[in-house]
């Protein structure tokens, strides 16, 4: 696959992951917050390509 945006839902992962790691001691609170801050994370960047999508969209 030459499509290198497939490497970006690993990578959000494993940063969301060791980021609520380094924060809190429980397991259950660290996958929670993991999830939580994943999904967020997805929608952001999402808003933004399409964002810039539209705006290169006439050019």
């Amino acid at each position: 696959m030459d499509n290198k945006l497939i490497y970006l839902l690993p990578l959000a992962a494993a940063i969301c992951l060791v980021y609520n790691a380094s924060r809190y001691e429980l397991p259950n609170v660290i996958l929670k917050r993991a999830l939580s801050f994943f999904v967020k994370t997805m929608i952001f960047m999402v808003g933004v390509f399409l964002i810039l999508y539209v705006l290169s969209f006439g050019l």
